[in-house]
């Protein structure tokens, strides 16, 4: 498939001033979306006493937002390509916002349920073009990798920021802020979209409308989401309704990679995965976040049932982190990647995030936040802010910009699957090891604390499997704002545009 000639609106996107406003727009837009994730963590107690939830109930606040969210992203990236980003952009923040009203008004369990999965629907939509906005916005390499380092702040610190947010809110106002929050703040997000963002006429449906294809990737991904946060979190990995759920997302993405690999049109041509960067930065991303997201999670159980920190104490024991990531993603990704690369910026990255969770998985029942929450939260941080620019750069160097929605896409598709597979088995392992502690007459600290150092020592397995994987398959090649500069190019020029070969 060759690229869209380059139009009046593509050329003045690149060459326009207002790019820098128009990108910290986009991430406003990012952040509200990954602050959803994790600030509705701190205030599950207030919302199950409030609306009379389950314990296993309280659960689906999480998991129906997650559901929606994993599964529409691939969908949502590439019908960007196909009718233009903005478009999907402005889309996504109106389902978003009016969903956020609903949950803060919810009077009912059901009702807060629902439009969780709307709210989730909405943030795939908004959130699968950014990366690919951003690129094609930045060709030039610097540029793009300082951009890219900007988003990946906020797309990584933004959980640790969530915890801070939910506890100030919470403990503030009520729970229902949370929700509410995100009205005033979305709508100054659009206005400033209409105006910045320029619009972008896609490559057309007849390139990629194949609704066989929509509705089993769509299906395949809804499934296995649902099997990992919900029988298999709930039943165990080996229970007859986690296997047959499984069994069934593994038949529906087997059909699905059937059904691309001979449609005339596919929805996303197989083509993307010939990058070695492409495919192995998302093999990277899904290990890494299944090992990180761990310690938002389970590391904020161990602050609260172990430490006693309450929910603003928990929020300003990850501050570090977020600050740390900030002053790395923001002032120095560019600069490192520039000149060294993005693999070798990578690797070490992943080495402090790996160290992290292993220091984590000694933090004893009577731990000292300067001694033992501390140097873990600094070094956590100085891994993500060097590892996740990088990875981006890396897993977007290999799109075209026909292909650029369906890239931002599918990383961010690899993060949300990763992030939920990686709770849902660390979760799983540290509660049986609390209750085999527990039941060898442990006391309940001890016990617990003994399963979350389980947990993060798997969670470290991962992250150093993810540096396996980054040393055998990744290699620096072109950044995506070159690709995309060179196709822009070609196509200015009226030279057919070529699809760039494995990286």
């Amino acid at each position: 498939m060759s690229a869209p000639a380059a139009t009046p609106d593509t050329t003045a996107a690149v060459g326009d001033p207002r790019r820098w406003a128009a990108l910290y727009v986009l991430c406003t837009g990012m952040l509200m979306i990954v602050l959803d994730a994790t600030v509705v963590n701190v205030a599950l107690p207030s919302i199950q006493d409030d609306l009379g939830f389950t314990q296993s109930g309280l659960a689906w606040v999480v998991n129906a937002y997650l559901i929606a969210f994993g599964a529409l992203m691939l969908l949502a990236g590439r019908v960007g390509d196909m009718i233009g980003r903005k478009r999907v952009f402005m889309a996504g923040l109106l389902v978003f916002t009016g969903a956020s009203l609903l949950c803060g008004v919810s009077q009912s369990s059901g009702m807060l349920v629902a439009a969780r999965f709307v709210q989730g629907a909405g943030g795939a939509m908004t959130s699968a073009v950014i990366l690919g906005m951003i690129v094609t916005m930045f060709p030039q390499p610097r540029e793009q990798a300082r951009a890219i380092g900007i988003y990946a702040f906020v797309a990584s610190a933004g959980g640790a920021v969530g915890l801070l947010a939910g506890g100030l809110l919470t403990e503030a106002i009520s729970w229902h802020w949370i929700f509410f929050v995100n009205v005033p703040i979305a709508v100054v997000t659009a206005t400033l979209a209409a105006r910045l963002l320029h619009d972008d006429e896609g490559i057309g449906l007849g390139a990629g409308a194949d609704a066989l294809g929509a509705l089993l990737i769509t299906s395949a991904l809804m499934a296995a989401v649902y099997t990992i946060v919900g029988p298999a979190a709930e039943d165990g990995w080996g229970a007859t309704t986690t296997l047959l759920l499984g069994a069934l997302s593994l038949a529906l993405l087997a059909g699905f990679v059937a059904r691309e690999a001979t449609a005339r049109t596919p929805l996303i041509p197989l083509r993307i995965f010939r990058s070695r960067n492409v495919s192995g930065a998302n093999a990277v991303q899904v290990l890494a976040v299944a090992g990180m997201m761990s310690t938002f999670f389970l590391g904020s159980l161990y602050l609260e049932r172990v430490l006693g920190y309450d929910p603003l104490e928990i929020g300003l024991a990850f501050l570090p982190t977020t600050i740390v990531m900030a002053a790395l993603s923001i002032r120095y990704s560019e600069r490192l990647v520039t000149r060294f690369g993005a693999r070798a910026t990578l690797l070490p990255g992943l080495v402090l995030i790996a160290l992290a969770l292993l220091l984590f998985g000694r933090a004893p029942v009577d731990g000292q936040f300067v001694v033992d929450v501390l140097p873990v939260t600094v070094l956590l941080g100085t891994g993500a802010g060097l590892c996740f620019p990088a990875l981006m750069n890396l897993a977007m160097s290999g799109a075209t910009p026909q292909d650029a929605g369906l890239a931002s896409g599918l990383v961010n598709t690899t993060a949300q699957v990763g992030g939920a597979l990686g709770l849902a088995v660390l979760a799983t392992l540290s509660a049986t090891r609390t209750d085999t502690l527990r039941a060898a007459g442990e006391s309940t600290a001890a016990a617990l604390t003994g399963g979350y150092h389980l947990a993060f020592l798997v969670a470290a397995g991962l992250t150093i499997a993810a540096l396996a994987v980054a040393l055998a398959v990744l290699r620096d090649g072109p950044s995506a704002g070159a690709a995309v500069e060179t196709e822009l190019e070609s196509a200015s020029e009226g030279e057919p545009a070529s699809v760039p070969a494995a990286v």
